[in-house]
């Protein structure tokens, strides 16, 4: 009775530590060449972090319709420690999967990534409230 107990408190504490990871939720690219961004819902997706394209939006923050919305955007993310995450992360407007680092400050992210010694800087997600 007391190890069933035990076995239950300690899949209490691992499910609540699972719900406070602080890179879930959604998140503003930052803006392309021409103005426009996209919002990237992050969630769990087997032992990683994924995240998912969900809009797509113009210079002026106007959500507008595009093929790539549903696309993953981040896949295989896992946490470093100190807020850093790799994993890897796709750019659409290249159609290239690079190697990713992120750097998470309060409701910021810095993207960057690299593939083949060639790295791309992301510039900076904020958190859609």
């Amino acid at each position: 009775m007391t190890r069933m107990m035990m076995t239950a408190l300690i899949l209490m504490a691992t499910a609540g530590a699972g719900l406070a990871e602080p890179l879930l939720g959604a998140w503003r690219t930052a803006p392309q060449d021409d103005g426009t961004m996209g919002v990237v819902q992050v969630a769990p997706c087997g032992v990683a972090l994924c995240g998912t394209l969900i809009a797509s939006l113009d210079s002026a923050g106007k959500e507008v319709p595009n093929p790539e919305n549903g696309m993953t955007i981040l896949s295989e993310t896992v946490a470093f420690g100190g807020g850093e995450y790799r994993g890897k992360i796709y750019a659409p407007d290249r159609d290239q999967t690079y190697n990713s680092r992120l750097q998470l400050s309060g409701d910021t992210l810095k993207v960057s990534g690299c593939v083949l010694g060639i790295c791309r800087d992301g510039g900076s997600w904020t958190r859609v409230k």
